[in-house]
């Protein structure tokens, strides 16, 4: 990782540990939509247990838990964690879901072809370089099993806040002390090489809206 990358990630987890610390339960207690979306996915590609990458406090993986997926849920904020256990303990899921400290730039501590179905929501739009995120998907591609599937969400070059606050280069933007990478769709069909692109579907999230794309792709069997 270059020197740029390695200050803008230690501040970036940072931030996110204050946040998480400062505001609990920030994102509230009901799922995201892509989440009730990729749960209606993964039933129907058979899979019963889902990795969920950037799992924040927990509000989509303590759903797939309440529709009865296991879930291993990871993120790079032990604070965020914590809370998803304590809430997973109070919903009675508790014996559902894993937790792991993880930072989606490092290689998953899984084995190939170990997982059936991979969430991940607003994680690859993370201060993550181009080269990482495609990292990142790689490690993704080895750890799913044939026929898995992967729903993964970003904001785009449409939203907003693309252009807007410190430019980091490569398409990432800082606003309100948050870095997000925002992807044009030439990164998400790069993303989906060798991969079967079932879906790219446009949605707005919260209130400036942001603009992301939810993106459903399957490994070929």
């Amino acid at each position: 990782m270059a020197n740029t990358e390695k200050d803008l990630a230690g501040a970036q987890r940072e931030h996110w540990q204050g946040t998480y610390a400062a505001h609990p339960g920030m994102y509230g207690e009901q799922p995201s939509a892509p989440a009730v979306h990729a749960a209606e996915v993964f039933r129907a590609a058979g899979a019963r247990e889902v990795l969920e990458l950037g799992a924040g406090h927990g509000r989509d993986a303590l759903y797939f838990a309440r529709e009865g997926f296991t879930v291993q849920a990871t993120d790079f904020s032990p604070v965020g964690l914590e809370q998803l256990r304590e809430a997973a303990r109070t919903q009675g899921v508790a014996g559902l879901i894993t937790t792991a400290v993880h930072d989606v730039r490092e290689a998953l501590p899984l084995p190939d072809g170990s997982v059936e179905a991979v969430f991940a929501h607003m994680l690859l739009c993370m201060a993550l370089s181009t080269r990482e995120i495609h990292a990142a998907v790689g490690e993704i591609r080895r750890v799913l099993r044939p026929g898995g599937v992967l729903v993964y969400t970003v904001r785009h070059t449409g939203d907003a806040h693309y252009g807007a606050g410190t430019a980091h280069g490569d398409d990432i933007y800082e606003h309100g002390g948050f870095a997000v990478h925002f992807f044009d769709r030439a990164l998400v069909d790069a993303l989906a090489d060798g991969w079967t692109l079932n879906e790219v579907h446009a949605f707005e999230e919260g209130d400036l809206p942001r603009r992301l794309w939810r993106v459903t792709q399957t490994l070929p069997r």
